[in-house]
């Protein structure tokens, strides 16, 4: 009986075969917590019924990096390509109800193939931590030096927007002036046009 987990129990407690648990779902519920202190996503995977009623009596927990994804003939090429979550990742638990009810680990796979996202973080952490007063002030400066030479580029990039805005609008007043002429033009030859046809 030492070795039942009640729903309730500390999810801190790394699985071990023949641990017991009261139910399936509380099975799930503590991988599921495992899972989340480790740095991990647990998903529920296989299962396998009882010839006699059909209830469930046997089930896998697995990392959700277990197994590879199914390479499928992409629809449309303007789609985006999905993001490879499947690592082929062997973490995993398998339980079995037992005949008093009570089900029991059977199987712990511990070691996976990926970083976990706590060790990710933790070294995130780490990195910042570790940095001397020296360090981050260097990093400061860079950045500092970084951002200078962003707003120079912009001004000056500006700058070339603005002597392409007054050339295109100095052609766009000199063709206004151009057909303004053209139409006066027209204007004068239609007069003297008339003029004429009224002399014959």
């Amino acid at each position: 009986m030492e070795n039942i987990v009640t729903e309730e129990a500390s999810s801190v407690v790394e699985p071990f075969i023949g641990m017991e648990f009261e139910s399936e779902e509380a099975a799930k519920s503590f991988y599921d917590s495992y899972a989340k202190s480790t740095g991990f996503v647990m998903r529920v995977d296989a299962f396998r019924r009882s010839m006699r009623d059909g209830t469930v009596v046997w089930r896998k927990l697995v990392c959700n990096k277990e197994g590879f994804r199914r390479s499928r003939p992409r629809r449309s090429e303007s789609r985006k390509p999905r993001a490879i979550t499947r690592e082929g990742c062997k973490a995993l638990i398998v339980v079995k109800k037992d005949k008093s009810g009570k089900w029991i680990v059977t199987k712990f796979v511990k070691e996976h193939n990926h970083p976990l996202l706590s060790l990710l973080a933790n070294a995130r952490r780490s990195s910042h931590i570790s940095q001397s007063p020296d360090e981050k002030d260097a990093k400061i400066r860079e950045l500092s030096t970084e951002l200078s030479r962003e707003r120079k580029r912009c001004a000056a990039l500006q700058q070339q927007l603005d002597m392409v805005l007054n050339v295109m609008e100095e052609h766009a007043n000199h063709l206004s002036v151009n057909i303004n002429n053209v139409i006066q033009s027209v204007k004068e030859i239609e007069s003297i046009t008339f003029t004429k046809s009224l002399i014959s």
